[in-house]
């Protein structure tokens, strides 16, 4: 499990944010490594990827002077423009950078952290994190799903992240007061109703038939309406976005998360139901859901462990989250592959449809 035990490089009083990632000064990433790597000196970084999506990527390549490091590293920022303003207007800009910066604990699989470099007034970031792949690690997507065995273990990473800490507040973990508490804020809904609509053209006559009863207004309110449960408790600190491309298999089968921009407070079942219904093909999750809900579940420590048919109930409600999401990603032109989005459209619509997600929602609300 990669944890930074050290600490990550980070002054929050200072911009060191590079702006050429082409041409980065090896000092800089010296002191990005040595909390972690005390006796190395870089002495050349050589940029060996570049991706610009809904953010900026990049992998570089690292010899030394002095010392020995890791060979290959990853650096995230944001992309200017769009992606940029739509984080910017979702508050979930500096989330990232700000919780690796926190050096809260996370215990699952995750990428090591070595540097955390902030620009707000600029609305920039950079972080220097592990290139997992160095460990074997093969990211996925929706293109190729995972086992029911590999589900099984990122469901318990996220028991063990999400029991640590079950019921946190500001009281509770101070140096996270500022992580947002899942609402339906005008800034998400805006985009949601933009493009919602361009995505169910898009699936049109692909997706389970009990969506075909919803338009675009009809969706976007059944999003709002659970992500409104999510701050009713229990809650706890929630990766988010815990979609199958913020996944990676590890060989022997073990799963890690990526991509923490959107970590929120909330209810447990958004990224229980959000990762296991895309991760998985739509026949496999139903012939084995039932299974991993429960072992999710299981794995939460006792004195906190919901009982089994309030877990149900959550888990049924969650498929509104995704289906709303990747119609709305489905509706853009480059944010995600279009053979993803769609994939991924067509397994939340069908276990909405599957799960009687909008009845279990009615429910739920009446319980809450």
């Amino acid at each position: 499990m990669a944890l930074a035990e050290t600490g990550t490089f980070h002054d929050p009083d200072a911009n060191h944010v590079p702006a050429d990632w082409a041409a980065i000064d090896p000092a800089w990433m010296t002191a990005a490594l040595t909390r972690h790597h005390p006796d190395v000196r870089v002495d050349h970084v050589t940029l060996l990827m570049r991706d610009h999506g809904t953010n900026r990527r990049a992998r570089l390549g690292l010899t030394y002077a002095e010392g020995t490091g890791p060979e290959t590293v990853f650096l995230k920022g944001v992309e200017p423009g769009e992606h940029q303003e739509v984080h910017h207007r979702n508050g979930t800009l500096f989330i990232e950078p700000d919780l690796f910066a926190s050096d809260a604990p996370l215990p699952l699989d995750h990428p090591a952290v070595y540097r955390v470099d902030i620009d707000r007034p600029h609305l920039d970031f950079c972080v220097v994190m592990e290139d997992v792949c160095a460990r074997g690690a093969d990211p996925r997507d929706a293109t190729r799903p995972l086992t029911p065995a590999q589900v099984a273990d990122g469901l318990r990473g996220l028991a063990r992240l999400h029991g640590r800490y079950w019921g946190f507040s500001a009281a509770t973990h101070p140096t996270l007061a500022w992580v947002q508490t899942w609402a339906p804020t005008e800034g998400w809904q805006v985009g949601l109703r933009r493009r919602v609509p361009t995505g169910l053209a898009r699936a049109d006559g692909l997706l389970a038939p009990g969506v075909g009863a919803y338009d675009a207004d009809g969706i976007v309110g059944l999003w709002a309406r659970y992500v409104a449960t999510l701050g009713r408790g229990p809650v706890t600190l929630l990766h988010g976005d815990a979609h199958i491309g913020n996944t990676y298999v590890l060989p022997g089968d073990g799963v890690g998360f990526l991509d923490w921009q959107v970590a929120h407070r909330g209810g447990w079942d958004q990224d229980v139901a959000y990762f296991l219904v895309g991760a998985l093909t739509v026949d496999d999750r139903r012939r084995h859901e039932a299974d991993l809900v429960e072992e999710y579940r299981r794995s939460l420590p006792a004195a906190i462990r919901p009982s089994a048919d309030a877990t149900w109930l959550r888990y049924r409600a969650g498929a509104a989250y995704g289906l709303a999401i990747w119609l709305s990603t489905l509706g853009t032109d480059g944010w995600q592959r279009q053979d993803v989005s769609l994939a991924l459209a067509r397994r939340y619509a069908a276990a909405f449809e599957d799960l009687a997600a909008a009845a279990a929602l009615n429910q739920l609300e009446n319980t809450s």
